[in-house]
């Protein structure tokens, strides 16, 4: 690898290790969720739960997809309607699905089965579901009949399950409070409203809205701003985590702010918190997350109680170098993106990192490009040196309306990153007597180019490597790391920690000390520099020469170098080719030889057959029957197959093939045998009867 793409790689390895963690979120406009949205939901009709949860996130991210979901969820909600078993939610999910979807449904008789569950019902969920559904009915149909006609009580029954503390319960019967019950319930209070044929009493609607605020004084914070709610029920049948808790709370706030006269009055930056948390999370990893966090986004794109807006930086890493990319660049948008309205965006201050006390910026007003709808400032003649900063941003909506729709939450703050060229001068090692600290041998080094020193020293002198690093500023600049490496021949490493006074680097190896550390190896020790930084675009890995070391000889009990790891490609690599010579045959016997050897082995078959006849040998008891000389046949015919099959094992068979063969002709031969002899035994028993 040459210098410079070891420069590079770096500096790509520190940059992406630092600035990754540092990065601006960003509204939901880019590919990469409609991408997971397509690959998570790629089976969305499995559930209609499933499958309304795909409907909609595809909905807000505007995929359109050419999978027709209407043959085979049509059925699914055709049988949740026609089933006695099918539960409240399964009715919900169906009537969600049919909106889009239009599966041409008779719904006769649905809402006053639906009316009734919700005046008798004692539930949350049943309250939910049915309300719901009946809500759905209602916006598909004209009928005067889909509504409540004694909405107050059935409000009242829900406001009923409230807790002091904001949160709601599932049911009367002691059953806990919990957070993600909350939006459930503002939910279903939306419903109510929304179905009532007569006005809700304001006194109730304010009750609710009180219990609103209460809620929101258990937002959780994490250290960015971001704003959650976490469920404290742990015993509930089904877990809910932050996400999905925050989710169910945004849905039932933008639901009930949505359908209530006048508006709650929350404070902007948790709303601003709220869509923080879900533009942080990124893309989710399943299904139903990336689903409760498009949803919630799409509710907070759109309510009446603040419509939060997003500061955005394109680019965090500006580069002194580069002046083209030294301008602070930034966008103003709503969570999915939207055009905020005019707006007025100021750097409050800029302050590097660590120094709060010390802004480096101050009171700057962004200009706007109406061709971009971006907001910048050109920071080349404002002296700023390369580090980390932390840009501080305030919104101000230009038209006094729109305080009334939108909420900027105050001030943002944003890590910038200034790079640039760091300047490496005075760069010189050097061989010091151990004594006097005199120079024995001294050279310069050229760390923007090539070196290849060659230095020797002894146990009692010491290496000193000195060098100066200043910013396009002039000033002193320290990196993220400075590290001196010595590796031995034996490929035993040294790694060293550089250290610094101001713009002075300096680092004094005194090889007295370090003979245990260096394990009494003698030898030649490449020396190697890496100096590196986010900041710094000219990060770079040096190698600066060999040292040889003449060191003393270890005593018995010295500490042996560490086994050093094997090269993979020496364990897993192509082997080296084994060259080897077979023996020549041995010389055969003539011809002619193995010719009589093979007649001498004929003769004792040929006695056989002559002992047979003189024998008498003779097939008067063969059977004459069919069946007794059909089992003969088989017999005999099995016997002839066992020795050839004996000739076939010393031609071309191996020992298992032809035990496995043999096995089945030992049955064959066992079964007929039997029958053979048997028919022979019963035949002698009748002559000898006779």
């Amino acid at each position: 690898m040459t210098r410079m793409k070891m420069r590079t790689l770096i500096s790509l390895i520190i940059i992406g290790s630092i600035i990754s963690s540092s990065s601006t979120l960003q509204p939901i406009t880019n590919q990469i969720h409609r991408s997971a949205a397509l690959q998570l939901f790629n089976n969305p009709g499995s559930s209609l739960e499933e499958t309304y949860e795909a409907l909609r996130t595809f909905q807000v991210l505007g995929i359109e997809t050419d999978v027709d979901l209407t043959t085979g969820t049509c059925p699914l909600i055709l049988k949740a309607f026609q089933s006695p078993s099918s539960s409240l939610k399964d009715l919900f999910y169906a009537l969600r699905v049919n909106q889009p979807l239009n599966c041409q449904l008779v719904l006769e008789g649905i809402a006053s089965k639906l009316q009734a569950v919700i005046k008798e019902s004692t539930s949350l969920l049943d309250l939910y579901y049915s309300i719901g559904s009946l809500l759905l009915i209602k916006d598909g149909a004209s009928e005067s009949s889909v509504g409540l006609v004694d909405a107050d009580s059935t409000f009242q029954s829900i406001k009923a399950l409230s807790q002091s503390d904001g949160r709601w319960r599932y049911s009367y019967s002691g059953a806990e409070s919990s957070t993600y019950a909350s939006g459930l319930a503002l939910e279903a209070l939306a419903g109510v409203v929304s179905l009532a044929s007569s006005e809700i009493d304001e006194s109730m609607i304010g009750t609710v809205k009180n219990d609103v605020l209460k809620l929101f004084d258990s937002l959780e914070k994490y250290d960015d701003g971001s704003f959650y709610f976490d469920e404290r029920l742990v015993d509930a049948d089904e877990h809910h985590n932050a996400l999905s808790t925050t989710s169910s709370v945004v849905r039932g706030l933008t639901a009930f702010a949505a359908v209530t006269p006048g508006k709650l009055d929350l404070p902007g930056d948790k709303l601003l918190g709220l869509a923080k948390f879900f533009l942080g999370i990124g893309v989710p990893g399943s299904a139903k997350d990336l689903f409760y966090q498009i949803d919630s986004l799409a509710h907070l794109e759109n309510n009446r109680v603040s419509i939060p807006l997003v500061v955005s930086l394109p680019a965090t890493v500006l580069s002194l170098t580069k002046k083209d990319l030294l301008k602070v660049k930034v966008k103003v948008n709503t969570v999915l993106g939207s055009d905020a309205p005019p707006v007025t965006v100021k750097l409050v201050q800029a302050f590097s990192s660590g120094k709060k006390n010390t802004p480096v910026l101050e009171n700057q007003e962004l200009k706007f490009d109406p061709k971009t709808s971006v907001h910048y400032l050109d920071i080349t003649a404002l002296s700023i040196d390369v580090g980390k900063y932390i840009f501080v941003f305030r919104i101000s909506l230009q038209d006094p309306e729109d305080k009334k729709i939108y909420t900027t939450g105050g001030q943002t703050h944003v890590p910038v990153f200034v790079t640039g060229f760091i300047n490496v001068d005075s760069a010189e090692i050097a061989v010091l007597d151990n004594d006097l600290g005199s120079v024995e041998a001294k050279q310069k080094l050229d760390l923007s180019g090539q070196n290849a020193l060659t230095l020797s020293a002894t146990h009692l002198q010491k290496l000193r490597l000195t060098f100066q690093l200043t910013s396009p500023l002039g000033h002193s600049f320290k990196p993220h790391q400075v590290f001196l490496k010595l590796s031995h021949e034996s490929k035993v490493e040294h790694i060293f920690v550089v250290g610094n006074s101001g713009k002075q680097f300096e680092i004094i190896l005194d090889f007295l000390g370090l003979v245990e550390k260096f394990y009494y190896l003698s030898g030649k020790y490449e020396m190697q520099l890496t100096v590196g930084d986010a900041a710094m675009e000219n990060s770079f890995l040096q190698a600066l020469g060999h040292v040889e070391l003449d060191l003393p000889e270890p005593p018995e009990k010295a500490t042996r170098p560490p086994p050093q790891p094997m090269d993979p490609s020496s364990i897993y690599g192509p082997k080296q080719e084994i060259m080897h010579i077979f023996r020549s045959p041995e010389k055969r016997p003539p011809r002619e030889l193995s010719l009589i050897f093979l007649g001498l082995t004929v003769v004792p078959f040929v006695g056989f057959l002559i002992g047979l006849l003189r024998l008498g040998v003779n097939l008067k008891n063969f059977p004459t029957s069919a069946i007794p000389a059909t089992f003969s046949l088989l017999f005999h015919t099995g016997l002839a197959a066992v020795l050839s099959l004996y000739l076939l094992f010393w031609l071309k068979l191996d020992l298992f093939t032809t035990l496995k063969a043999l096995g089945f002709l030992g049955v064959f031969l066992f079964f007929v045998g039997h029958k053979t002899l048997s028919h022979l035994a019963s035949t002698s028993a009748k002559l000898k009867s006779a």
